[in-house]
């Protein structure tokens, strides 16, 4: 004797889709805001699980102090931790591991 379910294949398929990736649909866009007195020259952000700082985000732009710049941190890993490298125009570097950027919408520096 064979069950069916009452499910068909395709219904299984997108609410198995839907619960095993819920953080692909998240936004990632955040603005970093320099307020630090200081230019902002360079600015890396890579997913937790990477094993390099990728490139430099802001590329030949520069981050006055008092500026601030909208990113969208979805690199289709699924991440929501990053790794946050600051360079600034007097060659300190500021890193901030682990910052969730599904959950937050603006990180600053002071």
């Amino acid at each position: 004797m064979s069950v069916r379910s009452p499910f068909s294949p395709v219904l299984a398929v997108a609410v198995a889709a839907s619960v095993a990736s819920p953080a692909f649909a998240l936004d990632r866009h955040v603005r970093i805001v320099n307020n630090t007195g200081f230019a902002l020259v360079e600015f890396y952000g890579s997913n937790t699980g990477a094993s390099s700082w990728e490139e430099d985000i802001l590329g030949p732009d520069i981050l006055y102090s008092g500026q601030s710049v909208m990113i969208n941190f979805h690199d289709g890993s699924g991440y929501c931790l990053f790794d946050f490298r600051a360079v600034f125009e007097d060659g300190d570097e500021l890193v901030e591991p682990r910052v969730n950027v599904c959950e937050i919408g603006t990180f600053t520096y002071n």
